[in-house]
């Protein structure tokens, strides 16, 4: 996802549902962009915390216990989503207010709605033989 958003170290990349954190953490520590993880369960904040101390990039990365539905993500240039379609359409109005032009979305699996064509569509196998399909936009 980070290699298909092109993320360089200029760019601050937001995780929406970040999970045990590892996107901001390889954003960070193979990039050299700043991170910031949104996760509704304080439990997986925590363990995301807990890894980017292990990584050596907790000075890179920040994580926030908040419903991404009212994460303020203005200062991203990189949004990562691994959510159903249901709530990237959901998620669409905030990203395309907040966000500034040039940023990029990048979704896993999940498209934004037929109405929201991605701007490019990478489809692979990964490493465990899985069907990937990512998607991309582009902020105008």
């Amino acid at each position: 996802m980070l290699a298909f958003a092109k993320v360089t170290r200029d760019d601050v990349v937001y995780d929406l549902g970040c999970g045990d954190g590892r996107i901001p953490i390889a954003a960070a520590r193979k990039y050299g962009a700043r991170g910031v993880g949104f996760d509704i369960d304080p439990a997986l904040i925590d363990l995301a915390k807990a890894n980017a101390r292990a990584a050596g990039v907790e000075d890179r990365v920040d994580f926030h216990v908040q419903n991404v539905m009212t994460a303020d993500v203005s200062k991203a240039t990189v949004v990562t989503l691994f959510l159903l379609s249901s709530s990237n359409e959901r998620l669409r109005p905030m990203l395309t207010q907040q966000l500034k032009p040039g940023a990029r979305i990048v979704s896993h699996a999940f498209s934004m709605g037929r109405d929201w064509p991605a701007d490019a569509i990478d489809q692979f196998v990964s490493a465990r033989g899985d069907e990937v399909t990512l998607y991309l936009w582009r902020i105008k």
